[in-house]
């Protein structure tokens, strides 16, 4: 999957996003609008890990998001 589809689908993956970050406010997340960069910031600062950690935990979760989709599909 590709987090331009996480962009354009913000209000349909954000109950997704808060699940798997439950620190972040919903107001953080209405800040977030599906923005990568902005996600990242707020798993920083919320988790205290590095850009790097942040960048994987995100990428795990979109790969999961489009393994979920796919297993859907069939």
């Amino acid at each position: 999957m590709d987090w331009s589809q996480v962009e354009h689908d913000w209000h349909q993956f954000k109950p997704a996003v808060k699940r798997r970050w439950e620190r972040l406010s919903d107001n953080e997340l209405k800040l977030v609008n599906g923005k990568r960069e902005e996600l990242c910031a707020k798993i920083q600062q919320a988790y205290g890990v590095s850009r790097q950690e942040a960048e994987s935990q995100i990428a795990d979760w979109l790969n999961a998001q489009g393994q979920m989709a796919h297993s859907a599909q069939q």
